[in-house]
């Protein structure tokens, strides 16, 4: 079936090696029933049925334990609905201003980018917050097409590396890190950039030519052996049961308490994101999983086509794409791999 995309605006590769990665920015909890296998996610605006948010009486009480990475006492956050609200929490928590936030993990004060927080967050993890550390201004020469990044941003404004391929111009370069900020490359400044902005900004640098980096490193301390409490705590206020319970963050939506993937929702996930890396030189698993929340009860790649223009229109994903992401849905619904 042909797919009748042909007013859709055809979007151009955004990146090749250099990858960009988002973090969703929002929660979205459609049902709140049962939070025993539940999931909240964040948002801002209407829910995704035009709604406004319910008032926050109504809403579920959900208090998270928070510490700042580098070191701090515990503190305890709630009421937050989008990345935003969450980091305005942490800095009241804290007494510090929230653009100081970089990123947060989940259940680890490392900077480990397999436990950054995306779009979801259990409701038992324990959320480490990684601010601002040393800014570094570095000059690098570009002696290949691609650097080796991988970016991502944290919802808020911040772009930052995920990973460095090993072996690529940027690994050779031991003072820039996993972890680090985007502050401006050669005096542009892209605080408030997206992902992808970041990427074909690195991406288009000439060649054969020096550029300027400004980063910033999260902060460290200064004894990482020191004890921490380590493993999660529950979120108080909540009937945990299994301790299935996420919380959700999308762009749109109040936060919300959602039920997990189920087994075909995960495989779908994952091929839907390989399909991202192969057209786009993107990662990222929230978007993968809005594209399949989207596509799993529409009857044909037209009806799928719309959907994905209505929610997620700015993407102005490729029409082959876009069938092949219909493939992978009715792939992964009759089980094959």
């Amino acid at each position: 079936m042909p797919l009748g995309l042909g007013r859709r605006k055809k979007a151009s590769p955004l990146v090749e090696n250099e990858e960009a990665e988002p973090i969703r920015a929002g929660l979205n909890v459609p049902g709140m029933d049962g939070l025993d296998g539940g999931v909240v996610g964040l948002g801002e605006g209407a829910t995704s049925e035009g709604l406004p948010p319910p008032p926050s009486s109504m809403r579920p009480r959900l208090i998270f334990h928070t510490q700042l990475a580098h070191g701090s006492p515990t503190g305890r956050i709630e009421g937050f609905s989008n990345v935003r609200e969450l980091y305005a929490k942490i800095g009241e928590a804290f007494g510090i201003p929230p653009s100081e936030v970089m990123f947060c993990t989940l259940n680890t004060h490392k900077v480990d980018m397999d436990k950054l927080l995306g779009g979801q967050i259990g409701l038992e993890d324990f959320i480490f917050a990684h601010i601002k550390g040393q800014r570094k201004e570095i000059e690098v020469y570009k002696g290949e097409d691609a650097l080796g990044l991988t970016i991502t941003d944290n919802g808020a404004g911040y772009a930052f590396i995920k990973r460095i391929r090993e072996g690529s111009v940027v690994h050779q370069i031991q003072v820039i890190n996993v972890g680090d900020m985007i502050e401006s490359i050669n005096d542009q400044c892209l605080i408030g950039c997206r992902h992808y902005e970041v990427a074909k900004t690195l991406k288009e640098l000439p060649k054969g030519k020096e550029f300027t980096i400004k980063l910033v490193e999260p902060l460290k301390a200064f004894d990482m052996i020191s004890q921490r409490s380590g493993g999660s705590r529950s979120a108080s206020g909540v009937q945990l049961g299994t301790g299935r319970g996420t919380l959700r963050l999308r762009s749109k939506g109040p936060a919300t308490v959602e039920e997990l993937p189920s087994a075909f929702e995960e495989k779908a996930i994952e091929k839907v994101d390989d399909l991202l890396e192969s057209y786009m030189g993107i990662r990222d698993s929230e978007l993968a999983a809005t594209m399949v929340e989207l596509g799993k009860d529409k009857k044909n790649p037209d009806e799928f086509a719309e959907a994905l223009d209505q929610t997620l229109g700015d993407f102005a994903f490729p029409d082959e794409f876009v069938f092949d992401v219909w493939g992978a849905i009715g792939d992964a619904k009759v089980g094959r791999v």
